[in-house]
């Protein structure tokens, strides 16, 4: 599957277009991380817990999309956008999308 953040690929031609695809996934904090995280609030600095929170739910959510896309018949994905929103306290949801086709190399 290629996945681009662009409208096309370049070199190749899209034959089909299958429409929207999404992946979401909502991921809540960790008690612990969120005190620790408070901690290196005071002192600044990256906070590698969230960090690599937010990683691990972006790949999910990718790969959430792409699952989708290859049941349609895809095989690239383009245009593709990320979202974020909150949904309960503590608690966040991250989507992604674009648009299934079919390309031509």
């Amino acid at each position: 599957m290629i996945l681009s953040n662009i409208e096309s690929i370049p070199g190749s031609e899209i034959s089909e277009h299958y429409g929207i695809v999404q992946g979401s996934t909502i991921r809540a904090k960790h008690i612990g991380k969120d005190f620790l995280a408070g901690l290196k609030n005071i002192v600044g600095g990256e906070l590698h817990s969230y960090t690599e929170l937010l990683q691990e739910s972006r790949s999910e959510a990718i790969d959430r999309m792409v699952d989708q896309a290859e049941e349609l018949g895809a095989n690239a994905i383009v245009n593709i956008r990320f979202a974020t929103s909150s949904v309960a306290a503590g608690a966040s949801e991250i989507l992604c999308y674009g648009t299934a086709v079919k390309i031509n190399r």
